[in-house]
Order: structure tokens, then sequence, then C-alpha cells
């Protein structure tokens, strides 16, 4: 029996629309489903209905309405397509002339790169520029911002290593500007303008990180892999002018000078001289930092955000509920520093022996177990948790595990190369059993770290992290409320003490242990930071690998190796402060 109430419903729908804005499209989609449906309902009702022959999405006038949605679709595949296109054509232009300054320097030169790396910097910045003053301010630009994208840690890193790295580039134009009679105009030039790139970088990835940009896709997404292809070509010019370093370093022995222009017996020279060597390493990292940012900005271009899904109230990062890791971490850190310092004076002073490289691998063959052990109970304790898994589209997550995982590759190479050429010589000496013991060890522990590290990131917040906010920001407030007078300063912190420890005891054992193993791990992968960016180099200074497999092809792995090897350590850091906070 046919509905009667069908069509006036129908007309009730066209005579009081409750959105004026919804278009016509829609409501000639929505007036066909019905008329469909009215087609339906005025069959006999001893007829059975035959699904098979309603077929909805077959429809004209259906199919023209999806269609907006498609091509929105379409356009964004295509225009990250043709942006990754122009990236990657950059960086092989980049990498063909930087490859060619290394095995024919004579037709081409350093000066060179320089300038075609000048070039893209121009107009990279020219689009930075843009994006400031013209795209951001446009009606409508950024609707949605990313909350997972640009955390306080990596804007701050951004600053760290980009305030390090114009002090860097000052260093160089002084040291030029003192061999002037030898140095060419473009070694002044080229690190003035990458003082000016560097500046305007930061504070575009510092104010614009999180922006889900709406407007000019195509321009936008170009300028962003255009930047992360200068970023890499610097990364890359960086690299190996610092294995170049380290190459003449070790092949010339100490006072023999074959190169024409050397630095005078001056102090202000020295000063530059060692200031650019000393703050070289920031450079790399800063180009890596602000690749995975860039990174995550071009992934969010013409994203839109459903803000049902996104917490009002986030943790923060509060030293709560830790006691024991930021012991043993400290404890980590200061025997580290210890190592590392005797390890450059008795590898720089004279030939290293082997009391230096024992003392090394020794420090590291007992650190890495307790690291593992750390990571494998705190995967138990993932386990072990009733917390959910986070599922939604996050591309700040999915950029983090690529690079943990592309980052270990570096390590894990180095280490197995390592076993393999002292497995095959002679693994009962006591130098080679300890850095067979280390690479072993090594291995194990970034493997550990990784899925200890991927397991916390998608997990979803503690509920009792989350909800301890709200007392705290209640507390903040009531402070800034009253004046604390000197007498009641003792008070204060009594009170202060009394809070730690009463928050302290009420934290489940799961997330009690879960915070002092990350708090521990990123003190350990910190110091682990330090020893090779500023100069403990001994998978290269030992030569046990270098004699088995040769000077230049133990160069390249070495080459490949560190600095992926120094920026995963880096990035555990970011990763492991996000598990503290979820935890």
């Amino acid at each position: 029996k046919p509905d009667r109430k069908a069509p006036r419903l129908q007309l009730s729908i066209w005579a009081n629309p409750s959105n004026s804005s919804v278009s016509v499209c829609s409501w000639l989609c929505a007036f066909s489903s019905l008329l469909q449906v009215e087609k339906e309902s005025n069959r006999p009702a001893s007829a059975p209905a035959d699904t098979s022959t309603i077929h909805y999405e077959k429809f004209w006038l259906y199919r023209h309405c999806s269609s907006v949605q498609q091509r929105d679709r379409q356009a964004q595949k295509a225009g990250q397509l043709f942006s990754g296109l122009l990236a990657m054509n950059v960086v092989f232009l980049g990498s063909a002339f930087i490859s060619s300054v290394i095995f024919n320097h004579v037709a081409i030169t350093l000066a060179d790169v320089w300038i075609l790396l000048s070039i893209l910097k121009v107009l990279c910045l020219s689009w930075i520029i843009y994006y400031l003053l013209g795209t951001s301010r446009q009606p409508h630009a950024v609707l949605y911002r990313d909350s997972h994208a640009g955390p306080i840690w990596i804007r701050g890193s951004v600053l760290l290593f980009g305030s390090f790295s114009i002090l860097l580039n000052v260093f160089h134009i002084g040291y030029s500007a003192v061999l002037i009679q030898c140095k060419s105009r473009v070694e002044i030039v080229f690190p003035s303008i990458e003082i000016l790139f560097i500046c305007t970088q930061a504070f575009f990835l510092w104010r614009h990180s999180k922006d889900c940009i709406q407007v000019q896709h195509n321009f936008t997404r170009c300028g962003l892999m255009l930047t992360i292809a200068t970023n890499l070509l610097l990364w890359l010019l960086a690299v190996t002018n610092d294995t170049i370093h380290m190459e003449i370093e070790s092949q010339l022995p100490p006072g023999n000078e074959t190169t024409s222009c050397t630095c005078p017996n001056t102090t202000i020279c020295k000063v530059f001289q060692k200031g650019y060597i000393l703050l070289y390493p920031f450079n790399t990292e800063y180009c890596l930092v602000c690749c995975s940012v860039l990174y995550v900005m071009w992934k969010n271009v013409g994203r839109r955000i459903n803000h049902h899904h996104v917490p009002h109230i986030k943790p923060k990062f509060k030293l709560q509920g830790v006691v024991f890791g930021p012991l043993l971490g400290a404890t980590a850190v200061i025997s580290g520093i210890c190592v590392f310092m005797m390890y450059q004076i008795q590898a720089t002073s004279s030939a290293a022996n082997r009391q230096v490289f024992v003392m090394y691998y020794s420090y590291y063959i007992v650190l890495l177990p307790l690291m593992s052990v750390g990571a494998v109970i705190g995967t138990i304790i993932h386990a072990l948790e009733k917390r959910e898994l986070d599922t939604l589209k996050n591309p700040t997550r999915s950029l983090d595990v690529i690079l943990l995982m592309g980052a270990a590759l570096g390590q894990i190479g180095m280490s197995y190369f390592s076993i393999v050429a002292l497995v095959a010589t002679d693994p009962r000496d006591l130098l080679n059993s300890l850095i067979l013991s280390y690479s072993v060890l090594l291995i194990f522990q970034n493997i550990t770290q990784n899925v200890f590290i991927i397991d916390g990131l998608h997990r979803q917040p503690s509920v009792h992290a989350v909800a301890s906010e709200l007392p705290e920001e209640q507390n903040h407030e009531a402070c800034d409320q009253r004046r604390v007078s000197m007498l009641e300063l003792g008070q204060e912190i009594r009170k202060v003490s009394l809070s730690y420890i009463h928050s302290y005891s009420h934290l489940s054992w799961k997330r009690r242990a879960l915070r002092e193993i990350s708090f521990f791990l990123v003190l350990c992968n910190i110091i682990l930071w330090i020893m090779p960016t500023f100069g403990a180099h001994p998978v290269f200074e030992n030569g046990l690998e270098k004699s088995f497999y040769g000077y230049s092809t133990w160069f390249a792995i070495v080459n490949f190796g560190l600095p992926l090897g120094v920026f995963y350590r880096m990035h555990s850091v970011g990763g492991l402060l996000e598990v503290y906070i979820t935890a």
C-alpha cells in the first residue's frame, strides 16, 4: 500500500529548507532519491521488490553530484604527484652537482654548487615571504590546524639548531674574510644568504607548522617541496664536506700542510676555525628537522580535520611520577660525558691507543642492555594496558614511524658490516670481542626501542593523564591570584613536595613504570646523540673495519650510517617524550 505522507514530506522539505547554503545539486540528488523511493512504494504488495535492479549510484544525477568529491581527491593526488616530481628533479640535479665536486673537482667546483644552492634558497625565500604575507592572510586560508604537527620540542629544536647554524655561518664568514686572499667571494656571499634563509625558515616553521592551508593548494605544495629539496641538498653538502674534512684529518699526519690556503697563526683565525668545526654538526640536524616539519605541512595541505575527534584538553609535559628514571638517566649522562672527554683528550693528543677504545665500548656495553631491557618492559606494559589504539589519520605520527625505521638503518647497517669483519678476522681478541658485542647489542637496542616508541605513539592518551590537567590548571590560577611572600615560600615548597609525593603514590604502577622508562631512555638517547655529534667516531678511528673493507669502502659505509645514527638518537627523544606525556 503506497504511503500517502511521502509527497507531503517532500513538499515540506522543499518549502522549509533548514540550511540556506545547501546547493541545488544536493537538493536534486535528494529529490531524485525520493522519486525512486516513491516509485518503488507504488508497486503492488504482491510483487516482491527486486533489489538487484536498484542501482542508485548509476543514476546520472547522483554520479554528477558525487563527482565533486572525486574531482577534489583527484586534484589532491595530482598536486602531490606534480610537487613530488618537482622535488625529485631538484634533488637529482643538486646531487649530481655535489657528486661531481667529489669525483671531478676541476670541471665542477664547490663554488658552482654554492651558486646553485643560493639560487634555490632565493626561490624558497620568495615563496616563504609570499606565504607569510599573501597566502596565509587570505580569507578562509587556515580553517584547520593540526594539533599533532609541530610539537613544542620539534619547534624548539628548529630554533636551537637554527641559532647554532647561524653562528656557524658567522664563523664561516669570519674565516673566509681572514683568508680573503685565497678564498673566492662566493664563500662570503653563500653563508650570508644562508643566514637569511635560516632566519626566515625558522620563523615560518614556528608560526605556521600546524597550518592546514585551504587556498592555493598546488602552489603551496610546490613551494613546500622545493624547500624540502633545498634542505636535503644542504644536508647532503654538509655531510660530504664533513666527511672530506675527516678524510683530510685521517690521512695527513700532524704538521703536514699541503694546501696553499692555511690559517695564519693568529688568535682570531683559530677561533673562527675551531668554532666552525665545533658547530658543524648542528647544521646537518637543522636541515633534517626542517625537512620533517615541512613534509607534515605538505601532507596537511587541503586537509579538513573533524574537530569532534580532537580532545579539548591535551596532556602536557610535567615531571610527575618519575624518580628512578631521572636518577639513572642522569648517572648515564654524567658517565657518558666523562668517557667522552677522556676519549677526546686521548684521541686528539696523539695516536689513539687500545685503552681508550676499550673504555669507550665498555660504556656502551653497559648502557645498551639497560636501555633494551627498559624498552622490552615498556612494550610488555603497553600490551597489558587497556588503552585503545588511536586509528585516526595523523600525518605526523606516520612520518615519525617512517623516520624511526629509516634512521635506524644507519646504525644497524654499520653494525652488521662490523660483525662480518670481526668474525672473519679474530673475534677472540679483547677489543674485537668488545666491538662485536657492541654491534650486536646496538642492533637489539634499536629494534626494541623502535617497537616501544611506535607502540606508544599509536596508543590513545590515558584518561587519568588528561583528567589530571584540570586541577593543575586551577592550582595555577589560584597561585596567580595571590602574592606569595618570603615567609610563605618555605610553606609553598613543602606543599609542592607533598603534592608531588601524593601524585606519585596515587599513580598506577603501569603509568609510573612507563614514565620512568621513557624518561630514562630520553636521557640515554641524549648522551648517545652528544658523543658522535661532537667528534667521537671510533667506528672509523679504530682501524679494524677500515683494514678489512678498505679505506674507500668503509669510508662510504660510515658516511651513510653515521649521520643517520645521529639523527635517529635526536628523533627518538621526541618520540619518547610523546610516549611519556600520553602515559
